[in-house]
């Protein structure tokens, strides 16, 4: 997405200390977006893709929607600085029979003091500049690193070190699709471990960043570890390429509901890549071919996500999107499964409209 205009109001309290000690400055962002999405396939309706899904017979359906509007605050105070961000996407209080009034959804909650970031935001894992530009939120979730999550992060230059929160998404040993034992997650209390090298100059930026985990449900005490690498790279003119690359016992990291943490009680082995290009067509507007895939060893799943789109910005701070693509489901048949694995696939257009505050 486009970076949002900021609006800063200073504002200075005087106290019995000096005026400038005291000074505080806030800033307010984010975006007011309207979407048209309409997909058609056998891949159960979603706002956006994720990894996940299920299949169906037949899933045909419509849906206007202003959730993912999304609102921002920072305030900086001498060497401390604070973020909030709210939206109202995956809220399961609205629908089109009450008035679709969605809750806040929290994004990010985190303080950042020197070189310390400290709350919720981006997992360590996560490069934000090699998330390509979509209509549908997110683009190509399923080959992405997104996790947001609590943690505590020390950074330099070129190193990020950080503990991130623990949790376990998987099944127990001998569950199945029929009969899902999920793990139980009161046994996580190992943080995972992150350490993350970043380089940038004028050709863009390349993160390698690598996870190491600890998980213990019921006791089975296994050791977890994946490398990912992140890039956005500049080529002609404006035009940029946006990659990722994961492989290892990722699990939630990676894909969005894709892969799992475990399965049947086994550590999952995740690969996943993400590749999208953004050519200008002018100054204002713009076109990205992405692609996003994720395979698994233990519980087969293969799942991928393509598209292509059109932007435009109408003023600098309100741009229309369109945007064609298609979801598939390819599972292969897992071991651990006692029904047939699924295959699916839905197609979808979306229109979008975005104000940028």
């Amino acid at each position: 997405m486009k970076p949002m205009t900021k609006v800063s109001i200073c504002i200075y309290l005087i106290g019995t200390v000096s005026q400038s000690s005291m000074a505080s400055e806030y800033h307010f962002g984010g975006f007011l977006k309207a979407n048209a999405r309409y997909v058609d396939g056998n891949i159960a309706f979603q706002d956006s893709w994720t990894g996940g899904g299920s299949v169906t017979d037949s899933a045909k359906r419509s849906q206007f929607s202003a959730a993912e509007s999304r609102f921002n605050a920072g305030i900086t105070h001498g060497d401390v600085y604070g973020f909030a961000e709210i939206d109202f996407s995956g809220s399961a209080q609205g629908n089109p029979a009450f008035s679709n009034s969605y809750s806040p959804r929290l994004r990010h909650a985190y303080i950042n003091y020197q070189d310390f970031t400290v709350g919720q935001t981006w997992s360590t894992m996560v490069n934000t500049s090699a998330f390509a530009e979509t209509a549908d939120l997110g683009g190509p979730l399923v080959g992405q690193a997104m996790v947001r999550q609590a943690l505590v992060r020390y950074s330099t230059e070129s190193w990020q070190f950080a503990l991130e929160n623990p949790y376990t998404y998987g099944t127990q040993a001998g569950s199945t699709n029929a009969d899902k034992k999920w793990v139980d997650t009161s046994n996580d209390y190992v943080p995972d471990a992150v350490i993350r090298f970043n380089q940038k100059g004028d050709w863009g930026n390349v993160s390698v960043a690598s996870l190491l985990r600890y998980l213990d449900p019921q006791g089975t005490a296994q050791f977890g570890a994946g490398v990912s690498l992140a890039a956005k790279l500049k080529t002609v003119g404006k035009d940029d390429i946006r990659l990722q690359l994961h492989y290892g016992n990722l699990g939630r990291y990676v894909g969005t509901d894709a892969a799992r943490d475990m399965v049947s009680g086994e550590i999952e082995t995740t690969t996943s890549a993400m590749f999208a290009y953004r050519h200008f067509w002018t100054e204002r507007t713009r076109s990205s071919l992405f692609y996003g895939h994720t395979i698994t060893e233990q519980e087969q799943s293969n799942r991928f996500h393509a598209g292509v789109n059109l932007f435009t910005n109408l003023t600098p701070a309100l741009e229309l999107g369109f945007e064609i693509g298609r979801y598939q489901i390819d599972d292969g048949l897992s071991p651990y499964e006692d029904i047939p694995a699924p295959q699916g696939a839905s197609n979808y257009a979306q229109m979008s409209l975005q104000f940028h505050i």
